[in-house]
């Protein structure tokens, strides 16, 4: 991993910051996106960078700009003058019961987590070819094991796995593309989620009856990029066992 250049969408908070810190620590240098997360942004690079100068640099944009991609890739790519791997992070989540779904409700959703992952994939494509790269897409189980109440949200994680298995085929050889599906990892910060006969009954539900940890995620996304070389097309499941016993 050492000095490979990683950009992380979404990656100054939760999840995205564990992959973060997991990635840095092993060597990378890494280019940290957020829209609005300007605080915990800085506090991650200041916590990084006291390890290792000048190796983690922040983008600010909104990634359903779809006409901005471009230039955001650009600019990653002028932070350390090249692009090793893309992790596709970032994600809205929130509910649309069918008969309250809005035309702004799918335009969120899937364009944070299936429009914006394709368009930020071509425009990396070229620089991850120069250095047999990858791409690591962040997808969820609720894409084969439908959660009710998030009508869109599971058509746009549903379209992400497909997106992830079509790139892999588009972009090979010279780029693998793989894709990582969490399971209860960090409870969502609203909605149903806060209580606690819900958690208990969704911790009851894995095989492995606990909760994930955020580095759980990292540590995959660690090992897609650097010790699976003969690995493309695959998603794997980062659940506890929660997917088979739904």
């Amino acid at each position: 991993m050492k000095d490979k250049i990683i950009l992380v969408t979404g990656g100054a908070r939760r999840v995205g910051a564990a992959i973060c810190r997991r990635l840095h620590r092993e060597g990378a240098k890494l280019v940290v996106h957020y829209r609005n997360s300007s605080a915990d942004a800085q506090r991650l690079k200041q916590e990084l960078e006291q390890e290792r100068p000048d190796s983690v640099a922040l983008l600010q944009g909104d990634l359903l700009d779809i006409d901005g991609i471009p230039t955001l890739i650009d600019r990653t790519v002028s932070q350390f003058g090249g692009l090793d791997t893309l992790v596709n992070n970032a994600s809205s989540f929130f509910p649309t019961p069918v008969g309250e779904c809005t035309e702004q409700d799918w335009d969120d959703l899937i364009g944070s987590n299936l429009k914006a992952p394709l368009f930020l994939s071509q425009a990396a494509a070229p620089h991850l070819k120069k250095n047999q790269g990858n791409i690591v897409n962040i997808v969820d189980i609720h894409a084969d094991q439908p959660l009710k109440r998030y009508v869109i949200y599971n058509t746009a994680k549903g379209g992400l796995a497909a997106l992830t298995r079509s790139l892999a085929m588009e972009l090979a050889p010279q780029i693998r593309v793989n894709g990582i599906s969490p399971g209860p990892i960090l409870w969502p910060e609203a909605g149903e989620w806060q209580d606690e006969v819900t958690r208990a009954h969704i911790i009851d539900r894995t095989l492995l009856k606990r909760m994930g940890e955020p580095d759980d995620i990292a540590r995959t996304v660690s090992f897609l990029i650097e010790n699976a070389p003969f690995i493309t097309g695959q998603i794997i499941a980062v659940d506890g066992g929660r997917s088979i016993n739904l």
